[in-house]
């Protein structure tokens, strides 16, 4: 099964990523882009710049494109997306988006982790917390476009592990 995060920053989507690889030890678990971007020596600005989130969604791209079948990916191209979108907002995004959605066809599982009404991560300003914001709105009106089977997580870590898990489960029946 091939199962992909997607959400803002500073929302928990690593911690929980790693925590559903523990329960899948048959499953590859890919950190994200901008980590792996950085190991290999690629130079980001402070603030991450519309050139680092496009350099990061080729990346996740090329990723999607290249992984086997029992992988988790820890960041989605659609939230990589989203954070060309509300960076570079005069930037025409029709074919990164054609691109994107080609990519994500072949998830299994999207996983969706949003901001929720009571915060559960605090995001300080240095985290830049309106752009968190703008992302996670972009991420809920575009979600819904995709036939990709689509769960959205909410409460606690165990809670959104379960909720994972089980989903899971219900899928290979």
């Amino acid at each position: 099964m091939r199962i992909d995060f997607t959400g803002s920053h500073r929302v928990g989507k690593t911690t929980l990523a790693e925590e559903i690889a523990d329960s899948l030890p048959d499953h590859e678990f890919i950190i994200e882009p901008y980590l792996q971007l950085e190991k290999e020596g690629y130079l980001f600005s402070e603030i991450p710049t519309l050139d680092d989130y496009i350099e990061q969604f080729n990346f996740s791209v090329e990723q999607l494109q290249n992984s086997g079948d029992n992988v988790i990916f820890d960041r989605c191209p659609l939230d990589l997306l989203a954070y060309v979108y509300a960076v570079g907002k005069k930037k025409n995004i029709s074919d990164l988006y054609k691109e994107m959605s080609a990519a994500i066809a072949e998830i299994d599982l999207l996983v969706f982790v949003p901001i929720e009404k009571v915060n559960l991560i605090v995001c300080q300003e240095s985290d830049l917390p309106n752009l968190r914001q703008e992302v996670n709105d972009i991420l809920e009106d575009w979600i819904g476009d995709f036939s990709n089977e689509i769960l959205e997580v909410t409460g606690t870590l165990e809670n959104r592990k379960k909720q994972i898990l089980d989903k899971i489960t219900n899928m290979e029946k």
